[in-house]
């Protein structure tokens, strides 16, 4: 429950009482600043509450953008102001000061009460939200003449159109945009008028999802085209989720954080339901779907990492982004390169097309030349921006990197001591020794010790990268290597070891890391941190897992090394998805929400 409190007389024949009973608020009447403050210290602390001008006249979508948006902790708009309880004591004391005013024998007018309110929480160090209404009224008419303007203002704009307008993302890919947002918008606000919340939508395009990947696992020509068309069913709920969080503002950290992390696993999920499906027929296309997805999460590494080093730089500025902005100023260019960086709507429209018409095999290829393509694009144009910009990183953006390293205990303690030893080296020496591993297992046969002596030299020059900040233009670039070098080698091993079972194996345990590694991603993004120390640890970081698949594949026959590798996937998974769920359901982080994947 909300309180408002209306401060002034009721205007005779208004509907604000009413539109405040209908946004969920319990609404109470003040004559003064002093009642206002007496009904205010009545409200519990762990209520919103508003202050609102009786005489307001304005949409009841404005009122519900300024007021009831639970990402911030106050926000404001003409004649209102909200506030959360960790803005409730600033606002309590801002109407103290208005009370204390009037009792000292000062002459204090109601008329824009709000507003010095409002000015008091800015004063006060609260960072007040005022929304953007753009054709939407919000007002407080001083007379019956400007009363009745505001009035004709509001009539002669649609506030619904508005609001199902704006519940689309201003941003996106040219599929979704003209194929799904149309239609979605609808659907979202169906689910509105019925009590959905965006979770229980983000749960049903799960379900969708897999069921289209037990479709697609099926081998059948009917089952593949069952899992196409579910997949993309799947794919109009995964907007629709996010539609009807804007369209009700019901925006939460476990919503954002559901939603990034359920469009991972209905991927992979249906990647896994093509290779059982491909399998069935007689084809092995396990290492295709392994493949897929190792290039999936590092493509999307790629985007956390330089997104998270560049999102709070100061001076972060390049000509290789200005020329990036101009061309996304024109027409054409802005669809074809939002196009080509295969986003999710286009990428779940041709795998699920593909599904349909052909075979997993030929769905994997084009996959693989996609993203690869699409990997390519973006990121030589971030490292163009990166070496031509003259930004400066903050230590936020540094401490995020070396939180997306997953660097274990292993690597912790390697750079400990090479900081007393004051050492030094060039972060690259790391990479270098990653890209060996991968190769050293490529090249040797199933069962050599020399995968084993590269990943011994990889974890014990990995801290390298890590004994200063990571503050350099493309540091940015070594929580993805490592994640090439940590799956690529997984993916490997399985390959070499030939035997049936290595490499669904495989697929899972690189899931499971994946999973931890996502989860990393998005706590940062909710501003809740990284994972807890004792996590990481306990899964080994990046170099000791690393280290430990190839031991692993020199000590163990082929079909035990099949067993290691699904016993290791099960215990990662156990405990990461534990831990994740766990902290999901009981954290208490900032509301937000993820626009999902960039376009």
């Amino acid at each position: 429950m909300s309180t408002a409190i209306l401060t002034g007389q009721p205007v005779p024949g208004s509907s604000l009482e009413g539109d405040l009973r209908s946004l969920g608020f319990d609404v109470r009447v003040a004559s003064d600043a002093g009642d206002a403050e007496t009904l205010l210290a009545a409200v519990p602390a762990n209520q919103r509450v508003a202050i609102v001008d009786a005489r307001f006249v304005g949409h009841l979508h404005a009122l519900r953008l300024g007021l009831t948006d639970p990402r911030f902790e106050a926000a404001a708009l003409a004649g209102a102001v909200s506030a959360q309880p960790g803005a409730r004591k600033a606002l309590t004391r801002a109407l103290a000061r208005e009370s204390s005013a009037a009792t000292g024998g000062a002459t204090v007018v109601m008329d824009n009460l709000t507003e010095r309110i409002t000015a008091a929480l800015d004063a006060d160090g609260v960072q007040v939200h005022r929304p953007d209404l753009g054709t939407l009224v919000a007002a407080v008419p001083a007379d019956p003449q400007a009363r009745n303007e505001a009035r004709q203002a509001v009539t002669a704009v649609d506030d619904e159109a508005v609001r199902l307008r704006t519940a689309v993302k201003s941003r996106d890919g040219f599929f979704t945009t003209h194929f799904i947002s149309p239609y979605s918008r609808y659907l979202a606000r169906w689910c509105a008028r019925r009590g959905l919340t965006p979770n229980q939508v983000t749960t049903a395009s799960l379900l969708t999802a897999l069921v289209a990947a037990g479709c697609a696992a099926t081998g059948t020509r009917a089952g593949f085209v069952a899992a196409g068309l579910l997949l993309l069913f799947s794919f109009v709920l995964d907007c629709t989720d996010g539609q009807l969080a804007r369209y009700s503002l019901q925006y939460s950290t476990l919503g954002a954080w559901l939603d990034a992390t359920f469009d991972r696993a209905k991927e992979y999920a249906y990647y896994a339901g093509l290779a059982l499906g491909a399998a069935r027929g007689g084809d092995d296309v396990w290492a295709l779907a392994l493949g897929a997805m190792v290039l999936q999460s590092c493509r999307h590494i790629v985007d956390f990492s330089f997104n998270e080093a560049n999102h709070d730089a100061t001076a972060n500025t390049s000509p290789t982004a200005a020329l990036s902005d101009k061309l996304d100023s024109v027409g054409w260019t802005v669809w074809l390169r939002r196009m080509i960086v295969l986003p999710i709507g286009e990428r779940w429209a041709m795998i699920a097309v593909l599904t349909a018409l052909t075979t997993p095999r030929i769905t994997f290829y084009a996959l693989l030349i996609g993203c690869a393509f699409a990997a390519t694009y973006t990121t030589a144009g971030r490292v163009l921006r990166s070496l031509t910009r003259k930004a400066r990183r903050t230590d936020r953006a540094a401490q995020a990197l070396a939180d997306l390293t997953d660097s274990g205990p292993l690597a912790e303690f390697l750079t400990r001591f090479a900081r007393r030893l004051h050492l030094r080296g060039p972060a690259c020496v790391a990479l270098v020794t990653g890209a060996l591993v991968v190769l050293a297992a490529a090249l040797a046969p199933y069962g050599s010790w020399w995968p084993v002596l590269a990943a011994v030299m990889y974890a014990l020059l990995s801290p390298v990268a890590l004994l200063k900040p990571l503050k350099g233009a493309l540091d940015w670039l070594v929580p993805p290597f490592y994640r090439a070098a940590e799956y690529g080698t997984v993916l490997v091993l399985a390959a070499k070891a030939d035997v049936n079972g290595a490499l669904p194996a495989a697929f899972g345990l690189v899931a499971a890391v994946a999973y931890h590694h996502y989860d990393t991603v998005y706590r940062i993004r909710g501003n809740a941190g990284a994972p807890p120390h004792w996590l990481v640890r306990a899964i080994g970081g990046h170099e000791g897992r690393t280290l430990l698949v190839t031991v692993l594949a020199a000590l163990l026959a082929a079909t035990d090394f099949k067993v290691a590798l699904t016993a290791l996937a099960v215990a990662v998974a156990l405990v990461v998805l534990v831990e994740s769920i766990r902290f999901w359901v009981s954290s208490q982080a900032p509301a937000v929400h993820d626009e999902g994947e960039p376009a």
